[in-house]
């Protein structure tokens, strides 16, 4: 077969890459990463190549930009930016969360939109891919301005979603308050009750242990990449970032499976608490963050420990670390530290956290290494049976969703190590990318020139 590719190598694609796309430099990272782990895949199966799949799958089906102008408690109006990048749609409807950070812009959102598409293929669940948002700050914004941010937001983005066509979810920034008031507004404009939305309230359509589902799914990833090397989290210590939901949820699976997490972290510092975080702890954390919107400075005036002030958590001593917080939050020297101190496994809560030096810092150690895309799987994982639930007009038990969560993260695991067995060593990025590829790449074919 002839080989219609100018490409002859990952350097000249990403070439084409940066042209079409200058500045946008997390998407770029993003490409990049699926790129080198498909390389020599696409040679070997030239079929994808004849049909410029990767040429196709890096452009975004849709992006949509729009303003938002909204009236503050001052009675004065507001203009913010939205966005909705609809990236994939061949194995289902467009599927990824709602941002709401003022670093939020389109580069950002189309690496974010780029991920989604092959962490919703690896859960084998019918979703595509997108992701949006808007530079809106709920920080210290009263409930009345965020929901009219909200409900000017919606009133654009709802000409462009629906059940069957694309289901957001929440993200940074948008919790329940912020679903709940953009479904509202949904409801109001279409005047239909449907599943456009995830992460609902349990009251009207969502899935019980939603808001549990990324930090547990990104500690059972961790578990059965434990289990590989004959390990658990019985007596390890553990270093966790961020301090939001899904940090919180995952300090309390690794509780509850036996591990010591020691660190939390914010934007402005990290604590360290070599005691432990136990329940009572994490409780506290928990009305400080959701409740007060405080920050995590505050632990240690209640409880003892140290305040690192700027710095992030990766120079505590474990042997496990979950970084939960935002993109690009472990650089090279980091994962140095971690890999020295005895850090044996890292599964990405957050997406794309790990910088590109820090993960060949993680590969070349030989250490168990969970990408964003399938360690942290497991909050779309429930959306996508929250979609389901809604479509039947029905609600599981947490136990069924938590077992289907805990399932559906033995599965991608599986993938994984499928695709990405390197002798002795499982390259689980190589193997998430080839794995989370295939099922779009194929569908794509199956379905034409679109």
């Amino acid at each position: 077969m002839v080989q219609h590719n100018i490409y002859k190598s990952v350097d000249s694609f990403m070439e084409m890459v940066v042209t079409k796309n200058p500045g946008e430099r997390e998407f770029h990272q993003a490409v990049l990463e699926v790129v080198e782990s498909l390389w020599d895949f696409l040679q070997e199966n030239p079929r994808y190549i004849h049909a410029k799949v990767m040429e196709r799958i890096v452009e975004p089906e849709r992006v949509i930009l729009f303003r938002v102008p909204w009236r503050d408690d001052r009675g004065e109006i507001q203009v913010n930016k939205g966005f909705r990048v609809e990236f994939n749609s061949a194995i289902g409807p467009y599927k990824g969360g709602l941002r709401f950070h003022p670093s939020v812009n389109l580069g950002i959102l189309k690496f974010l939109g780029f991920e989604q598409v092959f962490k919703n293929s690896l859960t084998t669940l019918p979703m595509g891919g997108g992701k949006g948002g808007s530079d809106f700050d709920p920080k210290g914004k009263s409930d009345n301005e965020v929901m009219s941010f909200c409900q000017s937001f919606m009133t654009e983005l709802s000409r462009h979603i629906g059940p069957n066509t694309d289901v957001p979810a929440g993200d940074i920034g948008v919790g329940g308050r912020e679903i709940g008031f953009m479904y509202g507004q949904y409801k109001r404009l279409q005047n239909e009750f449907t599943g456009v939305l995830t992460g609902k309230g349990i009251n009207w359509g969502g899935s019980l242990i939603r808001p549990e589902a990324t930090g547990y799914g990104c500690v059972y990833f961790a578990e059965e990449m434990l289990k590989t090397r004959d390990e658990s989290f019985k007596g390890k210590t553990v270093a966790i970032s961020g301090s939001g939901n899904v940090a919180q949820y995952a300090t309390e699976k690794v509780l509850q499976l036996g591990g010591k997490v020691v660190t939390l972290s914010d934007s402005n510092g990290t604590i360290y608490d070599p005691a432990g975080i136990d329940r009572e702890k994490l409780q506290f954390v928990m009305d400080l963050k959701n409740v007060k919107r405080g920050r995590i400075k505050e632990y240690t005036v209640k409880y003892k420990g140290e305040y690192w002030e700027g710095v992030r958590p990766w120079k505590a001593v474990c042997q496990v670390a979950l970084p939960c917080a935002t993109q690009n939050e472990i650089n090279q020297a980091e994962a140095k530290m971690l890999v020295d101190n005895g850090c044996i496994c890292v599964s990405e809560g957050a997406n794309m956290p790990s910088e590109p030096e820090a993960i060949d810092v993680f590969l070349k150690g030989k250490i168990l290494y969970g990408p964003g895309k399938a360690a942290n799987a497991g909050g779309v994982a429930v959306s996508g049976l929250e979609m389901s639930q809604n479509s039947m007009r029905m609600s599981w038990s947490r136990e069924e969703v938590d077992q289907k969560l805990h399932g559906i993260m033995i599965n991608i695991h599986e993938t994984c190590v499928k695709y990405g067995k390197e002798g002795n060593f499982i390259n689980y990025v190589k193997g998430a990318n080839i794995g989370g590829f295939i099922k779009v790449a194929d569908a794509m074919l199956d379905q034409g020139v679109v």
